[in-house]
């Protein structure tokens, strides 16, 4: 079994990925690492700030091979981005190759209210993010909800909705252990 699990940056998502992991044993694979450790691997690039000046032919490549990588494994939670946010527009985390490979069972949106989230990326020393207003918070999160639907469509995979609330990841936790522990 395959689970897809996404959220927008500052919605808590590794926190809580790594209470499944910690109480489920299932091994968490973020697809962005895997793609540039392929990218490594062939000497293509030495750190991940350069994976975005690869040419789109070799991008598509390495989506391919982290997507049969994915595919050879069972009993994982990928982590990933339903929708990537760029200055011209949102582009799919998991474009149509890598939905093949993959072959998720269910897709898993961790969500927060935009105000949260805007709070955590605030007090979040530890990264630089991008600046965003509570209506942007808000479009990304649906944005991401109207990806995963048409992913669902294309792969036959359900979609689940967790709120992780503030001060409650344990409880976001368990919301998703109980979706990926009936698969």
């Amino acid at each position: 079994m395959r689970s897809v699990i996404t959220g927008v940056a500052g919605v808590g998502k590794t926190t809580v990925l790594d209470i499944v992991s910690k109480q489920t044993g299932i091994r968490i694979v973020n697809y962005g690492t895997l793609m540039f450790e392929l990218a490594k691997k062939r000497g293509l690039v030495e750190n991940r700030d350069q994976m975005r000046k690869l040419s789109r032919e070799i991008q598509i490549d390495l989506q391919k091979n982290a997507g049969t990588e994915i595919g050879k494994m069972d009993n994982v939670i990928v982590d990933t981005h339903m929708s990537i946010k760029t200055p011209f527009g949102y582009l799919p985390g998991l474009p149509e190759w890598v939905l093949r490979e993959i072959n998720a069972s269910v897709y898993i949106i961790i969500e927060a209210p935009p105000d949260l989230i805007l709070k955590r990326r605030q007090n979040d020393p530890t990264r630089s993010r991008d600046e965003d207003s509570l209506e942007s918070i808000r479009e990304h999160q649906e944005i991401n909800r109207a990806f995963a639907a048409a992913y669902s469509i294309f792969s036959g995979a359900t979609v689940k909705i967790i709120t992780n609330e503030e001060g409650k990841p344990d409880k976001a936790a368990q919301d998703i252990i109980k979706v990926i522990a009936v698969d």
